[in-house]
């Protein structure tokens, strides 16, 4: 008996929180990404995407952000669930993906590719697209990370969307102390600081 009151209690509470997402009339801002967005290391609340949502709270602004990180996803794999994403409709995607790509050496071309029809699928339905730029560590080589670099940049400037040229640039200290052990992904507080570097780049569309 007890088991089935559980049970019952838990169906309940999705239904409130399903009711509560139905009748939410805030816009939505998406953040479409992968560990970096999923908070890979830290916990949901400190993602930089939550962190984001508490800056535009205190902001007074009426959004609602969703965070659809999925940790190792890459380019490709954002294109084949670019529809889970506009099916909620959304009036601004920050698209922040392909570092996994860059660290598996894919071809940058292909990923360019990928962003392109996710940037392009994400205006066909009005959305505004903020692109976040990312790096590559050193021993990639200067003309891959150049290359790599390049290809936001160029897309950024192709469709006019806002523009991050580097998500991580405000954690990127001498010591580290924003990342975690394996110096890709942020802390806590790192995220809080690329929470902020975000806030500042799509603040203007949020008005």
């Amino acid at each position: 008996m007890n088991r089935y009151f559980r049970l019952m209690f838990s169906w309940a509470a999705l239904a409130v929180v399903a009711f509560a997402q139905e009748t939410d009339t805030r816009k939505i801002l998406v953040a479409f990404g992968d560990s970096i967005s999923a908070g890979y290391g830290v916990s949901r609340e400190q993602s930089y995407p939550a962190q984001l949502q508490k800056k535009i709270d205190m902001a007074g602004l009426k959004w609602r952000v969703v965070n659809m990180g999925i940790s190792g996803d890459t380019t490709q794999g954002g294109v084949s669930r670019m529809g889970s994403a506009i099916k909620r409709m959304p009036s601004i995607v920050l698209i922040e993906l392909g570092g996994n790509d860059g660290l598996r050496g894919m071809p940058v071309s292909v990923s360019k590719a990928n962003i392109e029809k996710l940037i392009k699928g994400f205006q066909e339905i009005g959305a505004q697209v903020v692109l976040a730029g990312m790096s590559l560590p050193p021993n990639y080589g200067p003309k891959y990370i150049s290359d790599f670099e390049a290809a936001y940049k160029d897309l950024a400037a192709k469709y006019k969307v806002t523009f991050i040229p580097f998500l991580l640039k405000d954690i990127v200290t001498k010591d580290m102390r924003y990342f975690q052990d394996d110096g890709i992904h942020p802390t806590a507080p790192g995220a809080a600081i690329v929470a902020e570097t975000v806030f500042k780049a799509v603040r203007p569309l949020l008005k």
